[in-house]
């Protein structure tokens, strides 16, 4: 049985509901990240060498990076559905696929990781180290998170999903960047975003994999 490698608050939330979405069955096993560092623990070294999640392990293979595990699944367990058969609608369905890690979720990883050093400075430098946070996040991170954000709400306004008028893998995809980029720096006006995380968060399979994950937090 396909096995996912669950880090608590992690980007494998999006592998279940991916596979609750195909009906595939398939079993967890839990990792709590360490309550100091927020690291992953040493016990996910035994699974991948950079002992990260997400992870998964099927059939004797170890699929690792969410995109990966996402084209992995479609491939073998997809059969056609969620990923567009239009040409168009298959090259915005590459683009995003790729898009929510390789271009969303560094400025958002950025964000968190200057107000933790903020935070666990020495109280001395603390006030260095919020400045310098205050100014790399208002000169380059915010002015980056809200021009994608832009982007993403002129997809949406295309079609109501990322790549096209149905739920794709590149939804799946999404949804933590887009629910990082919520909690984290807020949507704004942006109706089509909020509107499809509602729609999203409403799925039964989201629903379902929620349940079977635990609640996260990008705070």
């Amino acid at each position: 049985m396909l096995t996912v490698h669950h880090l608590n608050n992690s980007r494998s939330q999006r592998v279940l509901w991916l596979l609750e979405e195909l009906g595939v069955p398939y079993e967890i096993k839990h990792y709590q990240r360490d309550a100091r560092t927020m690291l992953a623990p040493p016990e996910l070294l035994a699974v991948h060498p950079l002992g990260k999640s997400p992870v998964i392990t099927d059939d004797g293979v170890t699929v690792a990076e969410t995109g990966a595990i996402v084209e992995y699944s479609l491939a073998r367990y997809g059969e056609g559905r969620l990923a567009p058969s239009d040409a168009i609608d298959r090259l915005r369905y590459t683009y995003w696929l790729h898009f929510a890690e390789g271009s969303a979720m560094p400025p958002l990883v950025m964000t968190l990781l200057f107000g933790e050093t903020v935070k666990r400075a020495p109280v001395l430098v603390r006030p260095i180290a919020r400045a310098i946070a205050n100014t790399v996040r208002t000169s380059y991170l915010e002015p980056q998170i809200q021009r994608q954000l832009d982007l993403m709400e002129s997809e949406l306004a295309r079609g109501g999903w990322f790549a096209g008028s149905e739920i794709s893998g590149a939804d799946v995809m999404m949804s933590f960047p887009v629910e990082a980029a919520a909690q984290r720096v807020g949507l704004g006006d942006r109706l089509k975003l909020k509107g499809w995380l509602q729609t999203i968060h409403a799925r039964p399979a989201y629903r379902r994999a929620l349940e079977k994950g635990g609640p996260y937090s990008f705070a």
